[in-house]
């Protein structure tokens, strides 16, 4: 490709951040910034860890500021969602990026400070402290981490070791550089004589410091009392932040441990009033042992969840989604339901619902009305006899029954009821659609109902089942079950147009009403001010007296000739 076209490929580079591309170049930036927090921290307080290796943690130095470097231009290409749509404009990608204190930090974190080597020499790591700035590509790998993970409370466990660890390094290396900067073995507080067996190699040291680090943060040890001023500010610094250390310990793990068990204490409180329940009415042993067996089932196999409160806070789209990835094979295994349409089994499968049966619990008997189908998940049902011993047939997972009777059929000679007896041999589990659930589906498909109906006909004319003559007698109770159906329809549209008109009507009043309070609070106005001129113009006139000379004289003093 030409350098033309690579151009225009750039031009178009934009990072979505819901993409896994994004979350793995996470995990490259923070295995970076977790060198950077480790390492860089250890050599700048043990020298020879520092010295031995130099070659080597130049390269990895600047390997991370590559990635780092790399990291701020993927952040000026990550998009971000406006109005529900992947913002891709460059430029307000840019002064987005450019506003947040994220990129402040990681401003700071790729300064080139290291040029500072040329004056102090390449064992001073110390420069480099301002590659711990980019903690936060860090945590939010974490959170995207934690959200995708199917073991949250463990990964927040191990999050929360971890950054217990990470105090703890940095607690060690801090009293390493004081006892350095004290001298070794100068009191008992500080680090021991390296010359002296036991700690002069590079393991040795770093082991006792993090041993006193653990002891000192956790305050579960005795450890030499401080001797200096320094000492004894930096120990009590230590005990706050093992009080911190110790609080966030307990709150985070019990709330972790809490959650955990939240699902079991909600499941062990379901047994606990379905046994108060049978104590209080002295249900038989028996058949309480086979409820108590019944719900150890449940929890053994995970079954204990209730999946329509599960998935109540999903938008019905992807409600949808989830359970036709889940059942809609298993539906159209089903004879009637072979060749729908997409639509209607979209339906059906939002009202599966699974059941689970104990061994020898009967699903259905003979004779009974039949109101629900059953679709096998898991599990061995047997066709019996009236006495429950001989088997007729056994039905295996994947499996269907009961279709038939739900669709109450015309001239179907065993009408809407059962044909045969079926009894779980052991733990079964089902998935049920009951007749109404299919009513209310077929209802906004009326060709499907009617396909429906005509391919039950059609396996009940193989199994010889079907009343030809009940059936055409049944057409015009049907005729005018449809007419009472459509007027049915047609009255609840005319309520909800209505309630409709009802509405508008009442606003209408309302404002109309508002109207008039206003108009009159304005008339009110209108006449107190009238009233008002009216008193100032009496109170303005003066008084009329005749005098002697026959002239009038006025309040204000003037005379006048009447």
């Amino acid at each position: 490709c030409s350098p033309f076209a690579y151009r225009k490929k750039w031009d178009l580079f934009v990072v979505s951040p819901s993409d896994d591309a994004y979350y793995r170049w996470l995990f490259v930036i923070a295995l970076a910034v977790l060198y950077n927090w480790f390492l860089v921290v250890a050599r700048a307080c043990f020298d020879e860890l520092q010295v031995s290796n130099y070659i080597c943690w130049l390269v990895l130095d600047y390997l991370s500021d590559a990635l780092y470097i790399t990291d701020t231009c993927v952040r000026l290409r990550t998009g971000f969602l406006e109005q529900g749509l992947l913002v891709k404009d460059h430029a307000k990608l840019r002064d987005s990026y450019i506003r947040t204190l994220q990129f402040k930090l990681d401003l700071l974190s790729i300064l080139p400070t290291d040029l500072g080597y040329i004056s102090t020499g390449i064992h001073t790591p110390q420069l480099r402290f301002n590659r711990l700035l980019r903690f936060p590509r860090m945590f939010e790998f974490f959170d995207r981490t934690e959200t995708r993970t199917n073991y949250p409370n463990i990964f927040r466990i191990c999050n929360l070791v971890l950054y217990i660890l990470v105090i703890i390094h940095w607690n060690a290396c801090i009293y390493y550089a004081i006892s350095k900067s004290l001298g070794f073995g100068s009191d008992t507080w500080v680090f021991p004589n390296i010359s002296k067996p036991g700690h002069s190699t590079l393991t040795q040291s770093y082991v006792y410091c993090l041993y006193w680090s653990t002891l000192t943060l956790t305050t579960i040890g005795e450890m030499p009392a401080p001797v200096r001023d320094e000492e004894y500010v930096f120990v009590v610094f230590d005990f706050l932040v093992g009080v911190l250390i110790f609080a966030t310990i307990v709150g985070n793990v019990g709330s972790m441990i809490a959650n955990m068990n939240a699902t079991r204490a909600e499941f062990q409180a379901r047994i606990d009033a379905i046994k108060h329940y049978m104590h209080f009415r002295k249900v038989s042993r028996e058949l309480e042992t086979r409820v108590i067996k019944w719900f150890d089932y449940l929890w053994t196999n995970k079954k204990a969840v209730d999946e329509q409160e599960v998935l109540k806070n999903l938008p019905n789209k992807l409600r949808a989604e989830i359970a036709i990835n889940v059942h809609l094979e298993t539906l159209k295994k089903v004879r009637i339901f072979q060749d729908c349409e997409a639509g209607l089994l979209v339906e059906l499968v939002l009202k599966l619902r699974p059941q689970v049966f104990s061994p020898g619990d009967y699903i259905c008997r003979k004779g009974d009305i039949g109101k629900e189908m059953y679709i096998i998940k898991e599990g061995k049902l047997a066709v019996v006899a009236d006495d429950g011993v001989t088997q007729y047939a056994l039905l295996t997972a994947g499996s269907c029954f009961g279709e038939i009777s739900i669709l109450n059929i015309k001239g179907s000679k065993m009408g809407n009821r059962r044909t045969a007896n079926i009894r779980s041999l052991g733990y079964s589990d089902l998935f049920c659609l009951s007749k109404d659930d299919l009513m209310e589906a077929v209802t906004e498909y009326p060709d499907a109902k009617t396909v429906l109906e005509e391919r039950g006909r059609e396996i009940l004319m193989k199994e010889g089942l079907l009343d030809e003559n009940a059936q055409s007698g049944g057409l015009q109770k049907e005729d005018t079950e449809e007419k009472v159906e459509r007027l049915e329809s047609s009255l609840d549209t005319l309520q909800t147009r209505f309630a409709r008109l009802l509405n508008e009507y009442t606003h209408t009043q309302q404002r109309l009403k508002q109207r008039v309070t206003l108009l009159e609070r304005l008339l009110n106005q209108t006449d107190c001010c009238a009233e008002t001129n009216v008193n100032d113009m009496d109170e303005g006139a003066g008084t009329v007296t005749e005098n002697d000379s026959g002239s009038v004289t006025h309040t204000d003093g003037s005379p006048r000739r009447l």
